[in-house]
């Protein structure tokens, strides 16, 4: 198999996906999944995104913890960890996507990091913990900016301070 043109294909695939109907899309994930070695840890993520994004995060939580545990790598392999926590976010189990975006933060990649603390800001905010969500979306979002990064910044931090102020 050559893996640029799986990967093309593969992309394709996913281009697909608001004009496929669900289970055309699936089938075709499958039949590209298909072509990987038995046990692949790309094709069990790969299979996972496919669920995850038709709407069934409760199919893709253990696909995306048996392409993690396989050694899943790479982009990927942080993809992986945002996908699940997403997932876990949406079937009510925030707690254990808090914990693993946090773990996950502290790799320290500035890889798809602004993605890692978007996403912990949601799961942060359905734990009741908006404050500190907000501040971590603020955060950032500031160094993006090309004004008033210094001052959003500070605003951030201040969200999580006294609520007396």
């Amino acid at each position: 198999m050559n893996s640029a043109e799986w990967e093309k294909r593969l992309a394709e695939q996913w281009a697909s996906i608001d004009e496929l109907p669900e289970e055309e899309f699936l089938t075709g994930m499958d039949r590209l999944v298909a072509e990987l070695p038995q046990g692949s840890a790309v094709g069990k993520f790969e299979r996972a995104g496919a669920l995850d994004a038709t709407d069934h995060p409760d199919l893709a939580v253990p696909l995306y913890r048996e392409a993690l545990d396989l050694g899943l790598h790479g982009t990927r392999r942080r993809q992986a960890v945002i996908q699940l926590a997403s997932s876990l976010r949406n079937i009510g189990r925030a707690a254990e996507s808090v914990e693993l975006l946090t773990a996950e933060l502290a790799v320290g990649s500035e890889e798809l990091e602004d993605a890692v603390i978007g996403f912990l800001a949601l799961a942060l905010a359905d734990l009741g913990r908006d404050r500190e969500g907000l501040s971590l979306a603020l955060t950032a979002l500031a160094p993006h900016l090309t004004r008033y990064q210094r001052s959003l910044g500070n605003y951030a931090q201040a969200l999580l301070g006294d609520d007396s102020a």
